[in-house]
């Protein structure tokens, strides 16, 4: 029984190959994309439960692509690229990526982020085991901003549309509600939202500020997730 699909959304055939035969000797079952707009296909007809994707491809390049399968789905995404400039960073963040990993890499930590990467993606539909902040029902949350059903994976400002967090996204918002009005440092967060410390503290940033952006334009209010100066942050859950 295969337990995991990886599609590789990849124009480079060498880097393509290798990252195939990584994951398959893992038991994985890969699919391998030569473009973006053949990656897209497959993420409609295949559903990958993670994407490897790459920046620099002809027609639908890396960013494009990352857009529209943040329209369609939450599916955890890897960039692999050779881009290692901040902006590109920054923006692959902001658009709804989840990791960022710069070529050359070693092909081992690909393969063992990604796998991290679907872990998390697949228990964010049990992100209520911890129990609810605000209620005797652990698989749902609720104050006067914020209705989250766990289960389901859905968050919601008030009565209004499901909000299109991405699965990072999700877990962050799910990890602040466990924790109203506590303040929380970058690195309780990686531990807390992401399972791991191995990663930048700079990234928590970009994407709490994502989430706030979120959280605000759907009628939240704008100190929902409060900075607290050299410390981190918290969700003030209002009284």
């Amino acid at each position: 029984m295969v337990e995991l699909t990886v599609l590789i959304i990849e124009d480079e055939e060498t880097t393509r190959a290798l990252l195939s035969r990584a994951f398959e000797r893992t038991g994985a079952r890969v699919i391998a994309a030569g473009d973006g707009r053949e990656g897209m296909r497959a993420v409609y007809s295949d559903k990958p439960d993670v994407v490897l994707l790459d920046v620099e491809m002809p027609g639908l390049d890396g960013f494009d692509a990352l857009e529209r399968i943040r329209e369609l789905t939450n599916v955890p995404v890897m960039m692999v690229t050779s881009h290692a400039g901040r902006e590109e960073k920054l923006r692959a963040f902001e658009t709804g990526v989840d990791d960022y990993v710069t070529k050359p890499f070693d092909m081992d930590e690909v393969v063992a982020r990604t796998r991290a990467l679907a872990r998390r993606g697949r228990s964010s539909s049990a992100a209520g085991d911890g129990g609810d902040a605000a209620g005797s029902n652990p698989d749902r949350y609720a104050d006067e901003n914020l209705n989250i059903d766990f289960a389901s994976v859905e968050a919601r400002v008030g009565k209004g549309d499901p909000l299109q967090l991405t699965p990072l996204q999700f877990r962050l918002l799910a990890t602040f509600v466990r924790h109203p009005n506590q303040a929380l440092t970058p690195e309780q967060l990686l531990e807390l939202a992401w399972g791991s410390e191995a990663f930048s503290p700079d990234r928590v940033k970009v994407h709490v500020a994502n989430l706030r952006r979120k959280l605000t334009d759907a009628g939240a209010p704008a100190d929902a997730i409060e900075t607290v100066r050299g410390f981190g942050y918290r969700y003030k859950r209002p009284r």
